[in-house]
């Protein structure tokens, strides 16, 4: 019989925990999962890895795989004396002579697990592939919430081990408050599980589509407010846009270019209540293309202002 080390197959030390086992299995069997591995002999590696897991998950089966001692793999061995005696009864037909013609997971497949109930298997339960997509809402999605249609083609691989690819239409539920770079769970929703294995999930990645008006960072809205120089020197009061819809915002006097004017709880909502900020940038617009009376004006201002925008250019100097 050649030697198989199951512990290192799995990448554990021999007094690795339960839980360590079972967090190996699940890394490995996704890196060597044939339907995303990219790894040379990769389903060979899938298989192998599921059968290192079927033994060593079982306290019995691991108990009995501790008890042949420790080889080299792919060594050639032979079970200590009384071990068929012990373990193997419970594969009928089994002789301590006939141990070099078989293979070792045809051994442990004949053990009787917890609750008296025979291994299903020599790969056991493989729980199914988990799936990230990428998707784009719109801020007015983010803002009130929608409920999308998202049409799939996700890979399934069947009893067998076959992979097949399985159209699918998700209805997915966005809540209010999404934000960029969030990531949302549908539990169960991924692959199917082969041989009894919890079906996998799928993660929606949220991306914000970009606005004309507003950008956004994290829960916060930010938008560029344009001011007449008048409005920005004397004060005023405009209408502007919000995710929420128009609102009145009061300019002090003597608003600067590039001054952030805060409105609380006017940004996305927030999942657990209340909501981010927006912030109103102050940018000095100024015409196109100025009326003979408003270049009268503007030059009338100029000769009569003692404002210097550079003052600071002779300061330094």
């Amino acid at each position: 019989m050649k030697y198989k080390d199951y512990y290192s197959i799995l990448g554990v030390d021999r007094k690795a925990s339960a839980e360590d086992i079972k967090r190996a299995y699940r890394k490995l069997a996704r890196k060597y999962h044939p339907d995303v591995s990219k790894e040379p002999n990769a389903e060979e590696k899938f298989k192998e890895v599921a059968e290192a897991y079927e033994t060593l998950k079982d306290p019995e089966k691991r108990a009995a795989f501790d008890q042949l001692g420790s080889f080299q793999p792919g060594q050639d061995f032979r079970p200590p004396p009384d071990w068929w005696k012990q373990f193997a009864e419970a594969q009928p037909g089994f002789e301590q002579h006939a141990f070099e013609d078989i293979d070792l997971a045809d051994l442990f497949a004949g053990l009787t697990g917890r609750g008296g109930q025979r291994a299903r298997g020599r790969t056991g339960a493989i729980p199914g592939q988990d799936y990230e997509i990428a998707v784009q809402i719109t801020l007015e999605q983010a803002y009130h919430g929608a409920e999308l249609d998202l049409d799939l083609s996700l890979p399934e691989y069947d009893e067998s081990g076959l992979p097949r690819r399985v159209p699918r239409t998700l209805k997915v539920r966005i809540r209010r408050g999404a934000v960029d770079g969030q990531k949302l769970r549908l539990p169960g929703k991924g692959g199917k599980g082969v041989s009894g294995g919890r079906d996998g999930d799928v993660y929606l990645n949220i991306v914000l589509a970009p606005h004309p008006l507003f950008r956004v960072s994290g829960h916060d809205v930010y938008l560029d407010l344009p001011l007449a120089p008048w409005e920005a020197v004397l004060g005023t009061t405009v209408r502007m846009p919000t995710p929420g819809g128009p609102v009145d915002i009061k300019v002090p006097p003597n608003t600067a270019a590039g001054r952030q004017l805060r409105l609380g709880g006017r940004g996305l909502p927030k999942a657990h209540g209340g909501a981010g900020d927006l912030y109103a940038i102050a940018q000095i617009a100024v015409p196109g293309t100025a009326t003979p009376r408003e270049r009268e004006l503007m030059q009338q201002l100029a000769a009569a202002s003692t404002f210097n925008p550079r003052r600071h250019f002779e300061e330094g100097t």
